[in-house]
């Protein structure tokens, strides 16, 4: 069953912020959508299981509220909208994370993407499931079971693929800065037979990305040339102006949604602020969604 879903990205708060930061949250979501003309319109919070990478995060990574406490504190203020989450496999065996996605699922998480270890070690390490391993173990546990899909990595179409063969029904993108992911679904429906719904990610850039770099860290990969020019995407879409920033991005959600809309694969749209909720990147997303939405025909 496809999700057909707009969903936008929350991070867990800081523990020592806890509900406070939670509730202001919920309360951000629903003021911002409805001043950007999207009440009603987001249908999913999409939560990510933080934890611990590379001591080089331009922002200290200090302790996160669990996805099922943070859920639990603001699902009763956003009526009408249910959970996506990651969910780390590689530290629990398999009893204790069968129940883990149990009560994820009976708290209303329509979808759950695995994921494996951070960057600092290697695919493998961890005493636990692999992701891999995850979709099929729990294909009756977890009905959308999601990876993550990174269209600039080197060998992602099979590595995609191996997903998909494994059980995988979505692939949710790192955010996307350029349109890399059309040639690669365009290879993968001519290669394949699968159609998993795929998220596509994108993400609000403010001017403060020039000073932090946090977006251009979550998607670094050295080395790589195509990363090298999404990141050189972000560095102008943080140095324009707010209607040329909206223009940018536009430009390429329209490059992306022309490029694989008639590829077969049920499409959805996830929308991350980075640094934040706020009017404007809902105002962004709005003009986003009315080029194409998955919930409009």
């Amino acid at each position: 069953m496809s999700l057909n879903t707009i969903a936008l990205e929350l991070v867990p708060p800081n523990v020592d912020r806890g509900r406070e930061r939670a509730l202001e949250d919920a309360e951000k979501v629903l003021r911002c959508s409805a001043e950007a003309g999207l009440a009603g319109r987001v249908r999913h919070v999409m939560i990510p299981g933080m934890i611990d990478e590379d001591d080089d995060r331009p922002i200290e990574m200090k302790p996160k509220l669990d996805v099922l406490d943070f859920w639990s504190m603001i699902k009763p203020e956003l009526p009408g909208i249910n959970g996506l989450c990651t969910q780390v496999t590689a530290f629990m065996d398999e009893p204790t994370l069968r129940a883990r996605l149990t009560r994820l699922g009976d708290s209303g998480f329509d979808g759950i993407a695995f994921v494996g270890v951070p960057r600092t070690l290697n695919d493998g390490e961890g005493s636990g499931v692999a992701p891999t391993d995850a979709l099929s173990l729990f294909d009756s546990v977890v009905a959308n079971r999601g990876v993550i899909l990174i269209p600039t990595r080197d060998g992602e179409h099979g590595r995609f693929e191996f997903k998909c063969n494994r059980g995988a029904t979505y692939g949710m993108t790192q955010l996307l800065y350029s349109d890399a992911i059309v040639a690669m679904l365009t290879e993968f429906a001519q290669t394949t037979e699968h159609r998993p719904e795929i998220l596509l990610s994108f993400g609000f850039v403010p001017k403060i990305e020039s000073k932090v770099g946090l977006i251009n860290w979550l998607i670094q990969d050295p080395g790589n040339a195509a990363v090298a020019a999404e990141q050189e995407f972000v560095r102008t879409l943080a140095g324009s102006e707010p209607v040329q920033r909206r223009k940018l991005m536009l430009d390429l959600y329209k490059r992306v949604i022309d490029g694989v809309g008639g590829l077969g694969f049920p499409l959805s749209v996830h929308f991350e602020a980075t640094y934040g909720v706020n009017t404007p990147a809902f105002e962004t997303l709005a003009e986003m969604l009315e080029y194409w939405s998955p919930d409009q025909p």
